[in-house]
């Protein structure tokens, strides 16, 4: 359980829309299709043992306080328990915010923990002291955005991780009906192809769709040695109760569930309709 995501911004193809002659001007040649932006690092940050982004829901304003989103392992308290849920934690921890290019932009800081767990997700999401747009007028940098619809089997995703300034690119394999690592169990989770074998240090990373360039996923763990469901060797459970165990490939966390469970002010509400994050 040492692997991070990588907070990666993808690429978005920019159409290939051509210009041509009005009335008796002769046409003009079409342009070409400008290439894909540059994956970057943009709204992405570096905690001291993970990877972590600068995330919003679809509904959040630029007034609200921030959110960075990382795993539930990267707590600073430690581990939380199977069947621990935590919410409304103080919390002072920092987190450097990094550049399009993985360099240092400045630090942000939380004032709590505004909900973690291990228990069927593996996520964390502080709460900063700083608003969206302070961090915009400060840095020049946008947070990412949440998609609030579940990830597409085949889909290209990034992997960025701000800790380790690397970006990994790959798809989405498949899902695991539910992956478990010694104590912890989760449900619905993403399987990369080979391609993301992310390291000790990408946990955290966010998942971004580059079709999108919402974040779909958080990087938390891989099998690194063929063991069977134990600590850094997850395996895979289907609803018949078979276990897999896929040495090499790494797994993360569906986030879109967190868009359900955020209120006005980017208040985490656990029980609003749809919202199944699991309850303290």
């Amino acid at each position: 359980m040492n692997r991070s995501l990588v907070g990666a911004l993808s690429a978005l193809l920019l159409g290939g829309a051509t210009l041509v002659g009005v009335g008796a001007a002769p046409a003009t040649a079409a342009s070409p299709a400008k290439a894909p932006k540059a994956v970057d690092f943009t709204g992405t940050v570096a905690l001291s043992n993970c990877s972590g982004s600068v995330v919003r829901t679809p509904g959040s304003a630029d007034s609200d306080p921030a959110l960075v989103l990382s795993n539930g392992h990267c707590l600073e308290s430690g581990f939380p328990g199977a069947g621990e849920v935590i919410v409304d934690q103080p919390s002072s921890r920092s987190f450097t915010l990094l550049t399009a290019s993985g360099g240092r932009a400045g630090t942000v800081r939380a004032s709590k923990v505004a909900y973690a767990t291990m228990t069927d997700t593996d996520i964390s999401l502080y709460q900063l002291t700083s608003t969206y747009a302070q961090i915009q007028s400060s840095y020049g940098i946008k947070a990412l955005q949440l998609s609030d619809s579940h990830p597409t089997q085949g889909s290209a995703i990034n992997v960025v991780s701000g800790y380790w300034k690397k970006i990994y690119s790959c798809n989405i394999d498949g899902f695991a009906y539910r992956l478990k690592e010694g104590d912890w169990t989760w449900k619905d989770s993403v399987r990369y192809t080979s391609a993301c074998n992310t390291i000790g240090g990408t946990s955290g990373s966010p998942v971004v769709d580059p079709a999108s360039r919402k974040v779909v996923a958080v990087n938390n763990t891989g099998n690194e040695d063929g063991g069977r469901c134990t600590l850094n060797n997850p395996c895979e459970v289907d609803e018949n109760g078979t276990v897999t165990v896929r040495q090499g490939i790494n797994y993360a966390q569906e986030t879109y569930p967190i868009t359900k469970c955020v209120t006005t002010g980017n208040k985490i509400d656990l029980s609003l309709a749809g919202c199944v994050l699991p309850k303290p």
